[in-house]
């Protein structure tokens, strides 16, 4: 019997997150906004406080700097996460700053204790941690060997295994890192992130990632929703209508639907749609996790959503 629903392991930030802007400046301008806030961040973080909002038991593992240990401990526990997997770093945590409009976002990141993090998973203990939970979700750019190591491990295990690193170009670009999507149960890119992989467009990928084997296509395409291709079918689901604030996130909050999905046993077209809801609920105010949303919210939109 698995002691914990899901294990996320990935890198971690410091997130100061700046919203409410109408445009870009242009280079050397200054724009203001009263929208600011601090925040843990990162991919990890972000999925795993969200599992743990609609009711899923938790562990993070991930690196961050010791002086930061406590403040991340009192927050992770507010939202029900076990934080008894980090690691403690003389480094300093990784730092992000988030700038959004409406209708994107960029980021700037210091990497930080981050750095250690495929070192961390060398460690055979650790392994044996992970292997207590259902599932596990791979936030970082995991490479080939590791993947190799890991991935059948927790196959054998009894586990699922997800993966989604971001915008990491030079991992996309990489042939190697094909190794990795082959390997995981579920690799998650967006529509920017799967162009760099397969070289084409969001069709092109769903195309691509069935001839090289990925056990299953799916792409993220924000407001458009999202598609699958899996056994020989594809699907494909609409995004729920919502007032946009902040996309910071959005696509943690998709994971963090996707799974808690996958572990009620959800088909894929479910998986797709309670990942939409998830997603789409989390732009409704600013920063990654004050707009992850509860159990009942999801249900209540799903129903004006999909309901046939």
């Amino acid at each position: 019997m698995k002691l914990f629903d899901v294990t996320v392991v990935g890198e971690i930030y410091i997130d100061h997150v700046f919203s409410g802007f109408a445009t870009w400046p242009k280079p050397g301008e200054e724009v203001f906004t009263d929208q600011y806030l601090q925040e843990i961040g990162g991919g990890a973080a972000n999925t795993a406080c969200g599992l743990a909002r609609l009711g899923r038991s938790v562990r993070l593992v991930g690196a961050i700097g010791a002086a930061d240990a406590q403040w991340f401990r009192t927050r992770l526990d507010q939202f029900g996460v076990s934080s008894d997997l980090l690691t403690l770093r003389e480094d300093r945590t990784g730092v992000t700053m988030s700038v959004s409009t409406t209708e994107d976002r960029s980021f700037f990141t210091y990497l930080g204790a981050n750095s250690h993090l495929l070192t961390l998973l060398d460690d055979e203990a650790l392994l044996e941690q992970m292997k207590q939970s259902r599932h596990v979700h791979f936030a970082l750019p995991l490479d080939s060997h590791t993947a190799i190591h890991i991935l059948p491990e927790l196959r054998s295990a009894g586990c699922t295994t997800s993966l989604d690193v971001g915008f990491q170009p030079a991992w996309l670009s990489d042939p190697e890192s094909l190794v990795a999507c082959r390997a995981t149960d579920y690799f998650l890119p967006n529509e920017r992130e799967a162009s760099i992989v397969c070289g084409g467009d969001g069709n092109d990928y769903l195309a691509f990632a069935e001839e090289q084997g990925l056990p299953r296509g799916i792409l993220k395409l924000g407001p458009r929703g999202a598609a699958m291709a899996t056994g020989g079918r594809r699907y494909s689901v609409p995004s729920p209508d919502v007032t946009v604030v902040d996309t910071t996130g959005a696509g943690d909050a998709f994971d963090t639907g996707f799974i808690d999905a996958l572990l009620d046993g959800a088909g894929p077209e479910d998986c797709l749609r309670r990942a939409c809801i998830c997603g789409g609920l989390s732009t409704r105010t600013a920063g990654a996790l004050r707009g992850l949303p509860l159990r009942d919210q999801i249900e209540r939109l799903y129903e004006q959503t999909y309901a046939s």
